[in-house]
């Protein structure tokens, strides 16, 4: 028997009258739904997985189950949208206030191992964008579970000046296929070939088109340039990773170059000069690190570094070969070098 698309209807309609919805219509969710969802945790219905102590609301297992189903999520996807909800709660902003930012910040979930085939997550051509139901749905999720869980809503809680275009649906798999590195979980010390998720809370994400030349210096001072504008400069220290193409990764380590190699190379060479940061108003640093105008100051010669390590630059490789094309994405405090493992009931 098919679907009565009116019952559908109403029911969708229902969800937005609770006002569950984000905008787009949520899946409503029975019962059994929820049962086939809890299935594949072995974790308790009532557990809790966070907890807003400003509001003193929490979020159980259940609830992010039901939030889950309502994004779209299939069962077999709530595995990873348990680990990256914890991957978020290890950093810092996203645990405290960082989800009520003026700036809007978007969490981008990052996914790797063998998980990413087996539920069908895309790691080339448009990683970024729509078309793929686990990287829309699991970020989806998280949204709606701040959102349902926390009331964190715009025009309530949420004190976004303008926010992020693409907020809630960031999720990425790694092209660890066509990485010359090790993949990100990896780097944060799990073994190869685990599946597990990592996070972190972005301000902005801005592209680097370079197919101009093959020169891997070149290649990293355009990186360094989108790196360094002021208008991103808020304190004197700032965090930003780079997800690059599979050209520009690949031309970088046929160079010599290894991950680590690259975030020191930016730790060195990214910034501005004071003379720079005081045609914006931003030449002075306070007490507690925020950049200000500074009129009496003579040091227009000065280099400013802006990201004091490596944990300042967390760098994956994620999109298609069609062009030389990579995404630096401005991260909101500081990515915590964690990958969650993907917990599964069998």
């Amino acid at each position: 028997m098919n679907p009565d698309p009116d019952v559908a209807q109403e029911a969708i309609e229902y969800c937005y009258d609770k006002g569950w919805s984000d905008g787009l219509p949520v899946v409503p969710v029975s019962q059994p739904l929820l049962d086939a969802f809890l299935a594949t945790t072995a974790r308790a219905p009532e557990q809790v997985i966070g907890r807003s102590e400003q509001f003193d609301r929490e979020v159980t297992v259940e609830l992010a189950a039901i939030n889950a189903a309502m994004a779209g999520c299939r069962p077999e996807y709530f595995p990873v949208v348990l680990a990256a909800w914890e991957a978020l709660t290890r950093d810092r902003a996203a645990s405290g206030g960082g989800w009520q930012s003026t700036s809007g910040p978007a969490p981008m979930i990052v996914v790797n191992g063998p998980i990413r085939s087996e539920l069908g997550f895309n790691s080339g051509g448009g990683v970024f964008g729509p078309g793929f139901r686990p990287n829309a749905t699991v970020a989806r999720a998280i949204g709606l579970i701040v959102r349902n869980c926390y009331g964190i809503q715009p025009g309530v809680l949420e004190q976004a000046t303008q926010g992020l275009p693409g907020r809630w649906s960031i999720c990425l798999a790694e092209n660890e296929e066509e990485s010359p590195w090790e993949p990100l979980a990896v780097t944060a010390g799990l073994p190869a070939d685990t599946s597990a998720v990592s996070a972190m809370l972005l301000r902005t994400c801005e592209f680097v088109d370079n197919r101009h030349t093959q020169d891997p210096e070149q290649i990293l001072w355009d990186f360094a340039d989108t790196i360094s504008r002021t208008g991103s400069l808020i304190f004197a220290d700032t965090s930003a990773g780079v997800v690059f193409g599979p050209e520009h990764a690949q031309l970088l380590a046929k160079a010599g170059y290894s991950r680590t190699d690259v975030q020191d190379w930016f730790v060195e060479h990214c910034g501005r000069s004071r003379a720079d940061l005081r045609r914006a108003g931003k030449n002075g640093t306070g007490d507690n690190g925020v950049r200000h105008a500074d009129d009496s100051a003579e040091d227009d010669a000065v280099f400013d570094r802006i990201l004091p390590s490596r944990r300042q630059v967390p760098v994956l490789v994620a999109g298609s070969r069609n062009a030389a094309m990579s995404m630096v994405v401005r991260v909101f405090g500081v990515w915590s070098g964690e990958a969650i493992v993907v917990e599964r009931q069998r």
